[in-house]
């Protein structure tokens, strides 16, 4: 029982350290194609009519897809 509760601990922590810095990226949200650019991203630089910034997970709970340049 306690190896559960170790690898459980662990893989909380590991989900806290690796996964959520990686959503709280700032990225551009194409709100037309629901595309989702890093910041310099060549689409994303071309894009001013339709693209706020936003948090990435934010993007994505949007229903955003990943640009197939730079994987947004």
């Amino acid at each position: 029982m306690k190896k559960i509760i170790a690898v459980f601990l662990v893989w909380i922590f590991a989900n806290l350290v690796f996964v959520a810095p990686v959503f709280a990226e700032t990225v551009m949200y194409n709100t037309q194609t629901q595309k989702v650019h890093k910041t310099n991203c060549p689409h994303a630089k071309k894009c001013t009519k339709n693209c706020i910034k936003m948090e990435r997970k934010d993007a994505y709970n949007k229903g955003g897809k990943p640009c197939k340049v730079c994987g947004g």
